[in-house]
């Protein structure tokens, strides 16, 4: 797997503004297009990004406030449009999230026509709202299933509260909660390891011609050569290379369930929603300051750093400023009092950032 990278499509808190939508992200990878979060207007930017819709094959939900949610039954309508999918679209996200995707296309009878299947992530106590018991959530559905929809998997946690999620033998994706008003999670992609390379000039020496022989090399498996002699994959193939990790938290005032997960990230994309001066406001509200966010990604030691979730009250670095308007830089610079600048950016719509193959000397120039 070479492709990696990940696509800003909205980086605003709570509600769209002109200059941001809010969250969506997207990781594209050499099999296709997953999401994370989907909130109003994602389909919106989406055609006006160069990804194609058709093209995402999971979407992951880290909670369900509307900011993160509410785009998601609109996209499934717009991919259906032109869908030529013969797999289903896999979503995954908190209980209670197939209740809100199937009540919404129930009562709109949105033709959808193609398979998708919702996969729930079971909730702990530690996630519930402090006013579940004035205003309970109910999760469980007894919503009947759409005509596409396939039965999905009630996803519960192992002894060391990670879910997992998903994996194949490119990619892995698991879960961890983090605090918020609302059960919220991280997704955390990790990318298998990727065999060294082969010594073409020493196997040439050695007489082993290229074809299959090369490829049992390549998979770590000791071959024999006509004249008896044995080759173990020690003696020719380079150091693997190790796969990268991806993270996309949800909203948080406390992360630190990412240590189980998350240490030497590639990146971690995490929410700075208010500057530091604000951080009683921010934390009452279940978010995160620049000091906060990037203390976590030091204390992870991540590559690199990629805040989002803006609050609206910060105007574009490209914004022509009024008296009294306040600009994004703001959470950027005090971010930077605890990284280093090669450490840490701040996401703009349509931002792109391409995750390094290998553990990045450290550059923003990764994001265009």
């Amino acid at each position: 797997m070479n492709t990696l990278a990940l696509t800003f499509l909205g980086t605003a808190s709570a509600y769209p503004t002109p200059s941001r939508c809010v969250s969506c992200t997207a990781l594209s990878h050499d099999e296709g297009i997953w999401l994370f979060d989907c909130g109003e207007g994602a389909q919106v930017q989406l055609m006006k990004s160069p990804l194609k819709p058709g093209k995402i094959s999971k979407i992951f939900i880290t909670h369900l406030h509307g900011d993160h949610s509410f785009g998601l039954p609109g996209l499934l309508c717009t991919v259906s449009q032109n869908s030529l999918r013969t797999e289903p679209l896999e979503i995954y996200g908190p209980v209670g999230l197939r209740h809100f995707v199937c009540t919404n296309l129930a009562l709109s009878r949105a033709d959808v026509c193609f398979d998708f299947i919702v996969h729930e992530l079971e909730t702990i106590p530690e996630q519930q709202p402090l006013d579940a018991e004035e205003w309970p959530l109910q999760v469980p559905s007894s919503v009947p299933f759409h005509p596409c929809e396939r039965e999905g998997r009630l996803i519960r946690p192992d002894d060391n509260l990670i879910w997992h999620l998903y994996s194949d033998p490119k990619l892995t994706v698991k879960a961890v909660w983090v605090k918020h008003r609302v059960p919220s999670f991280t997704f955390v992609v990790q990318e298998s390891p990727k065999s060294g390379k082969l010594d073409a000039s020493k196997l040439k020496a050695m007489g082993v011609p290229p074809g299959p022989l090369y490829a049992k090399l390549k998979a770590g498996q000791a071959i024999s050569l006509e004249n008896g002699q044995m080759v173990s994959p020690s003696e020719v193939v380079g150091p693997s290379i190790p796969g990268r990790t991806v993270v996309v938290s949800g909203d948080s005032c406390d992360s630190s369930e990412l240590n189980k997960v998350a240490r030497g990230a590639t990146v971690l994309v995490h929410e700075a929603t208010l500057e530091n001066s604000l951080w009683e406001q921010c934390v009452q509200n279940g978010h995160s300051t620049p000091e906060m966010t990037a203390t976590l990604a030091k204390e992870l030691d991540v590559k690199m750093l990629v805040i989002t979730h803006v609050s609206q009250r910060y105007k574009t670095r490209a914004a022509e400023l009024k008296e009294g308007d306040r600009s994004v830089q703001i959470l950027l610079d005090e971010a930077l009092e605890i990284l280093p600048a090669d450490k840490v950016i701040l996401a703009e719509d349509f931002a792109v950032y391409t995750v390094p193959q290998q553990p990045p000397g450290g550059s923003a120039s990764n994001m265009t």
